[in-house]
């Protein structure tokens, strides 16, 4: 979902500055299962800020602490008492917006550490408007530098670039209608394994293109309908889309609630292979494996064909005095047989997943 919104390291700045100063306490509890057996668990505080500067400046930070435990799958979807982990990830990142009459300039910086991967990220963006406001053009660039040391020193100190470029235009139609439009593309170079699952071996280089549109719709109630459609492609041969929307109604004394569904699917990479395993070798070999050999090949369910859709609820309420405080769950279930206009790759468990957020935040004026 938040490749959805912006590319990492990416992010578009508001057009205008906000008015108040505000901070955000968000807490998100992950829970993800299959048949008869939970996996993944994360438990996620995050804090952000936003800092008005002089009329002209803006100041963003954030961060974020993942504890992540459960068991992971050694290949395609079978797990086992060896596969428990336990990890904690610690993230951080600050941007600096500057305004200039129609204008904004950015700049960005952003860290991500565990005991096994660390990854740094650099963005400069820019937009520019219409004397009317009614279009506001952009442009995003970023870079990212990733290192990869498992545990198991199946490799050690491997590492990853990317860089990434975003331009974005948006358009008000009408007095209720706003539509935006995001062409991104990156480009990643290095180590894209999974060092943690057998006769996992990937393409050293990775391209991707994604296009994002959106359009909001303002209803005379008061309620606003935000919908979305990604078309996403790269070299692993991946093709995906991705339906959104959800519809925010204000309620009576302060509430607001906000259902949402998303739907999604995608081809399988082209050297992703089913679970059918070699006759001599058994499982995770592919039939016909020979050892040593450097073939491409990955048995993560993450590179199968598939579907996915999401169902959630946001209940949130505002105070007088600029606190306002939420709850949000989500939904997810992943399987072969909602992959669009066909069916996905056989042979895998059905993958479920729930999130529940709750925030408080503070305005001040």
């Amino acid at each position: 979902m938040l490749a959805a919104l912006a590319l990492p390291g990416l992010q578009a700045a508001a057009e205008t500055i906000p008015d108040a100063a505000s901070i955000s306490v968000d807490y998100l509890h992950y829970q993800d299962s299959q048949p008869g057996m939970d996996r993944i668990t994360v438990r996620s505080p995050s804090v952000t800020v936003a800092l008005p500067v002089a009329g002209q400046w803006l100041l963003e930070a954030g961060v974020v602490g993942d504890h992540l435990s459960g068991a992971t799958p050694r290949y395609h979807t079978s797990v086992s008492g060896a596969s428990r982990m336990s990890d904690e990830r610690t993230g951080a990142d600050v941007r600096v917006t500057r305004y200039v009459g129609r204008a904004t300039v950015s700049a960005g910086a952003a860290y991500s550490g565990e005991n096994d991967y660390h990854s740094r990220a650099l963005s400069l963006s820019g937009t520019l408007a219409t004397e009317d406001r009614n279009t506001t053009g952009g442009f995003a660039i970023g870079v990212s530098n990733d290192v990869i040391s498992p545990v198991t020193k199946t490799v050690v100190g491997e590492r990853r670039h990317t860089f990434e470029w975003m331009a974005t235009v948006e358009q008000v139609l009408t007095q209720r209608d706003v539509l935006k439009a995001d062409l991104s593309h990156s480009r990643g170079r290095g180590y894209f394994s999974d060092p943690y699952k057998f006769v996992d071996n990937r393409p050293r280089e990775r391209d991707s293109t994604s296009v994002l549109l959106r359009w909001n719709h303002a209803f005379n109630d008061g309620s606003a309908l935000r919908s979305s459609y990604r078309w996403y492609t790269d070299t692993f041969g991946i093709r995906a889309h991705t339906l959104g929307a959800e519809w925010e109604k204000p309620l009576a004394g302060g509430w607001a609630v906000t259902p949402a569904v998303r739907l999604y699917t995608q081809s399988k990479a082209d050297f992703y292979f089913d679970p059918v395993y070699d006759s001599n070798f058994g499982a995770p070999f592919p039939p016909g494996y020979v050892f040593g050999t450097t073939a491409l090949m990955s048995a993560d369910q993450r590179m199968a064909a598939f579907g996915a859709a999401t169902v959630g609820l946001k209940v949130a309420y505002g105070f007088s005095d600029g606190w306002s405080v939420h709850v949000k769950t989500e939904r997810y279930r992943q399987t072969a047989g909602l992959r669009w206009g066909g069916s996905g790759s056989p042979g895998l468990s059905r993958f479920d997943a729930q999130t529940w957020q709750v925030g408080l935040s503070k305005q001040w004026r």
